[in-house]
């Protein structure tokens, strides 16, 4: 048949419109090109610090908040291979392994061969395995994935000690088709919320996002933050025994962090990592929360605080170079445990080394937090004690703080009376 113009083959010469896309592909170049900054972040050394103690970590989030770019930058800044398995699109057994019947099972078992994600972490020996969309897996998934999260199995596969988990859910309200996680899986996280920062987002549209980065350990201090951690944890748990296990009492706390022996580890561990790093308190609360949950998180960041607390004997022994925390509810609680031991033990020395403590705090911080102890103090005189000269200088100030208060009642009381008549 002879061959007509419509079907002659010639070759195909570049379109107008091949010569607009890759145009366009060198635009999106230059948009999905970005540098990153050394720059404080909260959220972001928590979450850098997790997994640098090699804990699993989960990223709560709303949708499009940025955890999975956070991720992104987190396995680039860090040098680890990242490997993505979204959760909700798997089988069971992409996590428990899939049964292999080999030549003669009754002697050599049915292994339970592993994904190929799992076999090409093994192979690379390191990586960040990235967990997305964990809150719409199902139940069976979620029981499958316990192995892979605690013990790091996937099949009869052991994954390396170099990889680190972290995975990513959105509030059940936001996910599609989501579940709650099952307290198990809960408990073996390190629950972070991820909200987004307004300067840290214009910035990094702007071309440039803040650099995650590992956080500095020094060496001398690793004995000491054990230690610190131990007795912290400990000394705490002895005092609030029934914190050592609560599971609350409804099923969405259940999903989200809560005081186990198990979560009671990973605040220890991340407490010890904080201390050898010396990360600031905002952040140890993130990671101390994130383990136990807000409320014996709280507390025991209390806990913490009054163990930063000066001995008030010690400072009663040498009361003229006595060195007071410079925080202010530190210094008021300092304060307050220098009265009560002399209360405790009441002598007139004591009593007049307490008068001397609270001239020192006079000196080296701000006389509006000695009124209530000096007021507690001078309660605890007996008849045959001589008051110290020195008090003269306190009873200025604790009248003075107490003229201005009285002065600011009777300025918000007579508002309070104009506002009566106004109505």
């Amino acid at each position: 048949m002879p061959m007509t113009a419509s079907s002659t083959l010639l070759p195909c010469a570049p379109s107008a419109t091949g010569a607009q896309l890759d145009v366009a592909d060198d635009l999106l170049t230059l948009l999905r090109t970005t540098t990153t900054e050394p720059r404080p972040d909260e959220q972001l050394e928590a979450l850098t610090l997790a997994v640098a103690a090699d804990l699993p970590v989960l990223l709560w989030g709303e949708p499009g908040i940025g955890k999975t770019a956070a991720l992104t930058q987190l396995a680039a800044s860090l040098d680890l291979p990242l490997t993505t398995v979204i959760a909700s699109v798997h089988e069971p057994t992409d996590f428990s392994g899939l049964p292999v019947v080999g030549d003669d099972p009754a002697v050599q078992g049915v292994p339970m061969a592993p994904p190929q994600w799992a076999v090409e972490l093994v192979r690379a020996g390191r990586g960040l395995l990235f967990l997305d969309e964990l809150s719409t897996a199902t139940p069976a998934v979620q029981a499958a994935l316990l192995r892979v999260v605690l013990e790091r199995r996937v099949g009869a596969l052991q994954l390396p000690p170099g990889v680190r988990i972290v995975a990513a859910a959105n509030p059940r309200a936001s996910a599609a088709d989501g579940w709650e996680l099952s307290p198990p899986l809960a408990n073996r996280f390190v629950h972070l919320y991820w909200v987004h920062d307004q300067d840290v987002v214009v910035r990094g549209l702007g071309g440039v996002w803040p650099r995650a980065e590992l956080p500095q350990l020094r060496p001398e201090r690793l004995p000491e933050a054990v230690e610190f951690a131990r007795r912290a944890v400990c000394d705490f748990l002895k005092a609030r025994p029934t914190l050592i296990h609560r599971l609350p009492s409804t099923e969405a706390r259940r999903g989200g962090a809560w005081p186990s022996p198990r979560s009671w580890e990973a605040a220890l561990t991340l407490l010890a990592f904080g201390t050898a790093a010396s990360v600031s308190r905002e952040v140890l609360a993130l990671l101390v929360r994130g383990a136990v949950g807000d409320g014996p998180g709280l507390e025991l960041l209390a806990h913490l605080d009054r163990m930063d607390l000066p001995d008030p004997e010690s400072l009663l022994a040498d009361p003229s170079s006595a060195e007071l925390p410079q925080r202010g509810d530190q210094r008021q609680a300092a304060l307050e445990a220098v009265v009560a031991a002399v209360g405790a033990r009441p002598r007139r020395e004591r009593w007049e080394a307490g008068w001397a403590v609270l001239i020192r705090a006079l000196e080296t911080g701000t006389p509006d937090l000695l009124v209530a102890p000096a007021k507690a103090l001078a309660a605890l005189r007996r008849d045959d004690w001589e008051i110290p000269e020195a008090v003269d200088r306190l009873a200025t100030v604790v009248d003075l703080t107490e003229r201005a208060e009285r002065s600011v009642s009777r300025v918000a009381a007579a508002a309070g009376r104009a506002r009566e008549v106004r109505r």
